[in-house]
């Protein structure tokens, strides 16, 4: 059977992920021919050359407590249960409308309670609707949200050092700034990825932001960020390197916005989705998954050293 493109899918419906998946499909790039697995083989994930040094997930503009978050959660859990993972990058808008703490366990410990039962660990950000609430201190001290008690602040897992930012207008710009880059220039870390809620490149309703580009590629650049994942357009967009950074948008947590495209676009889309990412020493694997279990983009990010 002839494929046109390689990917996989989730089959099975949200109902009956308790039952099991009946398998995943796998397609083939440049029309080779590939024969369907076995169903014991489906539902393994596809092997790699190399070995696995971390999964991890991203989702961002989350908190409705709303079908959409449902949805997205329910495939987040189902990818877990084919290729386990114990991380979650939250970028921001983490509860809407205002940031209200009291509404937590609606639109966040119950959507993800089966992930959190599992001991999967939510990493958070503040997003611009998260503010609005006491300037968003009482998510900063949430546990749930793992943020150390700080608007901005790094941490390991791995081969893989995390640089979360608080990117609002309001932040702590000057300090903040000092200290990325203290850290940057320490870590030792083979990968470097850095989230905040808003985007640097985008192509949907806010588009991108000159004044991000200006003050953060070139740190990308000096220190050797692979990847900046963030939110706030309700969109998936993946963007080729530029100067050694791909640029990840995972907004569509809960709700979408329409999206276009840029000469740096190599993918982008609408549709309620999460990203996934598998580090391996030379290069991460990363995809977009929908509600509909299905991966609709693949890219490879290949290691370059600062």
């Amino acid at each position: 059977m002839n494929w046109k493109r390689r990917q996989f899918l989730f089959l099975g419906s949200l109902g009956s992920v308790s039952a099991g998946f009946l398998g995943w499909k796998f397609l083939q790039q440049n029309n080779q021919t590939a024969e369907l697995p076995t169903p014991d083989l489906a539902l393994a994930s596809i092997p790699s050359k190399k070995e696995l040094l971390l999964r991890f997930v991203s989702v961002a503009d989350t908190g409705t407590g709303d079908r959409g978050q449902y949805a997205v959660a329910k495939a987040m859990t189902a990818y877990h249960q084919q290729n386990p993972y114990d991380l979650v990058i939250l970028a921001g808008d983490n509860i809407y409308n205002n940031g209200e703490i009291e509404k937590i366990k609606a639109v966040f410990e119950r959507p993800y309670k089966d992930l959190l039962k599992q001991g999967v660990k939510f990493q958070a950000c503040l997003g611009n609707h998260d503010i609005r609430t006491a300037n968003g201190d009482p998510q900063v001290r949430y546990a749930g949200f793992n943020m150390q008690g700080r608007r901005y602040y790094t941490f390991n897992s791995g081969s893989v050092q995390f640089f979360a930012l608080d990117t609002n207008g309001n932040a702590d710009w000057k300090n903040q700034l000092l200290w990325l880059e203290k850290e940057l220039s320490n870590s030792k870390a083979a990968w470097k990825v850095v989230f905040g809620h808003h985007p640097i490149y985008a192509s949907g309703v806010y588009g991108s932001n000159p004044n991000f580009i200006k003050t953060f590629t070139p740190l990308f650049k000096k220190y050797g960020v692979q990847l900046y994942i963030n939110g706030h357009e309700h969109h998936y967009e993946r963007t080729r390197t530029i100067n050694g950074t791909t640029y990840l948008i995972c907004g569509a947590g809960a709700g979408n916005r329409p999206v276009g495209k840029n000469e740096w676009t190599e993918y982008s889309t609408s549709n309620l989705s999460f990203a996934t990412y598998e580090v391996y020493a030379d290069k991460i694997e990363l995809q977009g998954i929908g509600t509909d279990y299905r991966v609709f983009d693949q890219g490879i990010i290949k290691f370059k050293s600062a």
